[in-house]
């Protein structure tokens, strides 16, 4: 006779037979939830983007120590962190020129470890790089990232090129987790520390969504003036919402392996 199953596992079980839609719902559900959690339990919203990015830290920490450990970078997208980089780059330079703060620091110490990832995956690891699984086109999502962004940016008294800037490293960060997605739709098993890193990464972008957004709803929509006029307030919450979206099915398979005590993570067709 079969024990009872725990609630965790009746809930996923429930959810896993719903249909697309009703899933898309939840997810939203959930979302709005959590945001409602955060705004009540979290009084200076600033600290969410911090959050973000010592997450996004971490994250980067999981791999370096991936690397160390097993001496392979076999499940890892080179793209994904040469566009990490690329952004950290940009965001740093705006950083530097438009508003020296914390996040300048944070954005440092992220970009120098990403381009040691970046070093070691290229020469030091290059035999077990998994050239094949990573073949997302970058230029794919650099060209309309750029063409956005000469299109859509900030109307502040800054220079016009910082802001253009400003606007491309926020339009590729959003997009920059694609090939990484692409290498484990391909593999379609995805080893631990790898799946821990990708879900740092959801974890970020949902803390970075999350205090766009209450910074908005406290500041009853004059945030969006602050950041300037015309389609860039809206684009800034659309590419803080899309990245979170990207990752959430992931993370929803992630924390499902996690609950069901699986060391590796498999992922059904069609799920990134």
């Amino acid at each position: 006779m079969k024990g009872p199953k725990r609630p965790v596992h009746a809930v996923t079980t429930w959810v896993k037979r719903q249909p697309p839609k009703v899933k898309a719902f939840l997810a939203v559900v959930s979302g709005m939830a959590a945001l409602v959690f955060l705004r009540f339990i979290v009084h200076d919203h600033d600290n969410l983007f911090v959050a973000s990015e010592a997450v996004h830290a971490l994250g980067i920490s999981v791999l370096i120590y991936k690397l160390m450990k097993e001496n392979s970078c076999a499940g890892l997208s080179l793209k994904t962190q040469e566009l990490t980089a690329i952004f950290l780059a940009v965001r740093l330079y705006c950083s530097v020129v438009m508003e020296y703060d914390i996040h300048t620091l944070l954005d440092s110490a992220t970009l120098i470890t990403t381009l040691w990832v970046v070093y070691t995956i290229r020469f030091k690891l290059r035999s077990t790089y998994m050239e094949d699984k990573d073949n997302f086109a970058i230029y794919y999502v650099v060209v309309p990232c750029a063409l956005l962004a000469l299109a859509i940016h900030p109307s502040t008294s800054h220079n016009i090129l910082n802001r253009i800037c400003w606007a491309f490293c926020v339009y590729l960060e959003a997009v920059s987790v694609l090939p990484q997605l692409r290498v484990m739709q391909n593999t379609k098993i995805v080893e631990p520390f790898t799946a821990h890193y990708v879900f740092a990464l959801g974890v970020a972008r949902f803390l970075s969504c999350a205090h766009w957004v209450l910074q908005v709803v406290d500041t009853r929509g004059r945030l969006l003036t602050a950041l300037g006029y015309g389609l860039w307030p809206s684009m800034v919450l659309l590419s803080e919402i899309v990245q979170t979206f990207i990752l959430a099915d992931f993370c929803y398979y992630y924390v499902k392996s996690v609950v069901g005590g699986q060391l590796a993570l498999r992922l059904p067709s069609g799920v990134v």
